[in-house]
């Protein structure tokens, strides 16, 4: 009798989530991201509810999760399908997503600045695509961010100086893109930032002006800056660095 009760256990959270509704606030978000989308996805989408419905699985690269009495969109994974056309300004009302990754599609046109909204967002990964313009400062409120991936892109205009916001930081990738200006030295006081990748960009000014604060860049152990226009040589401030391991 006790195996029978363990697998009863075992098995309520997967019924009770079956059963529960989905947000209307997510079921609406997806559904417009679905007409957005090219067929690729579309066809993997089936049905009304992105988190199942009935006999219909979650919609491929959909994850749900319960929260009080209804289902939330935390993860929305859709890479590497051809997905064409702006941003889908949509996405930004899944409030309680916690990844979101469109790498490797035909995404063009910047980042909208309600980028801002996804306050639980911990991994955004939308390296190769073909997005551009500036980098909204809204990006700065992203507080729950652990890794950021927007190498091989066609971004320009300055880092902002707003990522020096995000204090879960530890993975940032510009890498390939047509950033200018400085590297801000802002980003030095992330304590928990492990790896800088700002290679092939258009950057200018000196690996001094970058480590000039004190203590700055405590938990680096990656910093790549290759193939820009920084000038002078290595200072010796770069001796405290002291987890550096790739330069």
């Amino acid at each position: 009798m006790a195996p029978l009760f363990t697998l009863l256990i075992l098995f309520f959270p997967v019924l009770n989530l079956s059963f529960c509704k989905t947000l209307k606030r997510d079921v609406k978000a997806l559904n417009e991201i679905k007409a957005s989308l090219g067929w690729r996805v579309v066809y993997a989408w089936v049905g009304d509810d992105p988190c199942g419905d009935g006999n219909l699985p979650p919609w491929s690269g959909i994850t749900c999760t319960l929260m009080g009495d209804y289902r939330v969109v935390t993860e929305l994974e859709v890479y590497a399908v051809s997905i064409v056309g702006p941003f889908p300004v949509p996405v930004t009302n899944l409030f309680d997503l916690t990844r979101l990754d469109m790498h490797n599609n035909k995404l063009t046109g910047p980042i909208p600045p309600q980028i801002g909204r996804l306050k639980r967002l911990k991994i955004l990964n939308l390296r190769w695509n073909k997005l551009q313009d500036v980098l909204p400062s809204e990006i700065g409120e992203l507080k729950s961010l652990t890794h950021l991936y927007l190498s091989f892109n066609n971004f320009k205009g300055e880092i902002p100086k707003e990522l020096a916001s995000l204090p879960e930081l530890r993975y940032l990738h510009l890498h390939q893109n047509r950033f200018s200006g400085r590297i801000p030295a802002e980003l030095g006081t992330l304590e928990k930032l492990q790896h800088l990748d700002v290679g092939n960009n258009h950057l200018v000014g000196t690996i001094k002006q970058l480590i000039s604060m004190y203590g700055c860049f405590p938990s680096l152990r990656n910093l790549y800056l290759n193939n820009n226009y920084l000038t002078g040589g290595f200072p010796a401030k770069i001796a405290g660095l002291t987890n550096l391991e790739i330069l």
